[in-house]
């Protein structure tokens, strides 16, 4: 069993990158946002349930998939590094993968600012990412979670032995897999 994590901040790539590893691999794409979507509006105005609901969807998915004869799981995530809570939770889904024979791999994106707020509009995004479709509310929360987090880690600070940093803001998404996929034999 694989677990390829991929993450950095909004609109960095994280699924569209995902897409592509899945189409070159085996592993099957569970992007943060199909959990998220799923409560949004039911939940709209009950944020803390929201976020139970979407923790217990994820805590549930993972137990079940870890414990499969599937070859190996993408998941994306917006890890706020400068957050505990974020840390810990990403020790938890390494050690229940760890725990099961698992192998976890660290694929963290980065990409330029303003490219990153016109890719926010992307066809693929809105398609696949509802909460995503008011470009509006979607930019303004893009901006303020830049400012309250820091999204991509500083050097050294990822100490995982499958670990790799890639700056996107230049490659096509499927070049991106193709080094994912080469870098760690998936």
């Amino acid at each position: 069993m694989k677990l390829v994590i991929i993450f950095g901040p909004h609109a960095v790539g994280k699924m569209t990158v995902g897409q592509e590893l899945e189409k070159l691999t085996e592993l099957k794409l569970f992007h943060n946002h199909m959990t998220i979507d799923i409560v949004l509006d039911l939940f709209k105005n009950i944020p803390a349930e929201r976020s139970r609901l979407t923790s217990l969807f994820r805590k549930e998915i993972f137990e079940a998939f870890s414990k499969s004869d599937e070859y190996g799981m993408i998941f994306t995530f917006m890890w706020a590094l400068d957050d505990k809570e974020d840390w810990d939770y990403i020790s938890s889904v390494e050690n229940l993968f760890a725990s099961r024979g698992g192998e976890v791999y660290y694929v963290e994106l980065t990409a330029d600012y303003d490219l990153r707020l016109e890719r926010n509009k992307t066809e693929n995004r809105l398609l696949n990412k509802p909460s995503k479709r008011n470009i509006q509310q979607s930019e303004k929360i893009f901006k303020n979670l830049e400012n309250c987090y820091r999204l991509n880690s500083n050097e050294n600070e990822i100490q995982k032995k499958n670990y790799i940093k890639i700056d996107n803001t230049n490659l096509e998404p499927e070049v991106v897999a193709n080094m994912i996929k080469e870098r760690f034999l998936l």
